[in-house]
């Protein structure tokens, strides 16, 4: 597996190694001796979603006690995924990065505790996979608007299909960050 950083502290790209052959290919998505010599983490719960092209989902996040890290893939489709670095004494604080995850290119990326999460689907019957480092708490869950002027993210699209929980979700000028 190899490991890429990003212009965000702590924000990874993570490639494994795919053995291919005529049946087809192998790959290991996760191993906890290579995460644990980066970080000092434990997932504790695996999430997975399907949606269809067009879904937007996010941005998302827990606030503290209950803030999660995720190790997120594609296992089939595509996303355009992005994050926002939401922790105060960053000095890229507000900033968003945005990749592509797909089952062709087979990566993944590692968000850390204080980034708020959100993806678009790019193709019908996406699955999208993640493994967090705490449990899902419904009290501690906060959202900001996808499409926040301040954040300026370009997702290449302009009509989402996105929940009523992320229609209503907060502006990012308004927002105290709690990490």
């Amino acid at each position: 597996m190899t490991i890429e950083e990003t212009f965000i502290k702590d924000l990874l790209i993570l490639s494994p190694a795919v053995f291919t052959d005529d049946r087809g290919y192998f790959l290991e998505s996760y191993n906890r001796k290579t995460l644990t010599s980066l970080f000092d983490l434990e997932f504790v719960q695996d999430n997975e979603s399907k949606s269809q092209k067009g879904v937007l989902r996010g941005l998302h996040f827990q606030k503290p006690p209950f803030a999660q890290g995720k190790l997120v893939r594609v296992i089939t489709g595509s996303v355009l995924d992005v994050v926002v670095d939401l922790r105060k004494e960053s000095p890229t604080y507000g900033r968003h990065f945005k990749h592509i995850l797909s089952a062709e290119n087979k990566k993944q990326l590692y968000v850390p505790e204080g980034f708020a999460h959100g993806f678009l689907v790019l193709e019908d019957d996406t699955v999208f996979s993640y493994k967090c480092t705490n449990y899902y708490n419904k009290e501690a869950e906060m959202s900001i608007k996808w499409n926040d002027s301040t954040l300026n993210i370009d997702w290449s699209t302009e009509h989402p299909i996105i929940s009523e929980k992320d229609k209503n979700a907060e502006n990012f000028a308004k927002f105290v960050s709690p990490f």
